[in-house]
């Protein structure tokens, strides 16, 4: 996980085929998941958030597509097993008929 900036806009770019420049948060966790590097562009430039582990792992969430939401990842974060979290029932404007 010795990737920096550039390095990270370029494989978004050009392995994952996403615009990195887009306002998109991308996330990275390291080989032995105690490492998370998260990438945006921000109007004026990327800004890159790095967290390093002490001690523990993160989980690598499994993906039913190519992304997780904002609260997935604040629990990513904070160390919850997203497995296990459930949500309590709640109006969606969308899947409304």
């Amino acid at each position: 996980m010795r990737f920096g900036i550039n390095s990270l806009a370029g494989l978004v770019r050009n392995k994952l085929g996403f615009d990195p420049m887009n306002g998109d948060v991308f996330v990275f966790i390291g080989k032995r998941s105690n490492q998370i590097r998260i990438l945006q562009w921000d109007r004026d430039g990327f800004a890159m958030y790095i967290k390093k582990l002490e001690k523990g792992t993160f989980e690598r969430p499994i993906l039913s597509g190519n992304s997780i939401t904002s609260n997935q990842l604040s629990l990513l974060l904070q160390g919850v097993r997203l497995e296990s979290v459930s949500y309590r029932k709640r109006y969606d404007a969308l899947k409304r008929a």
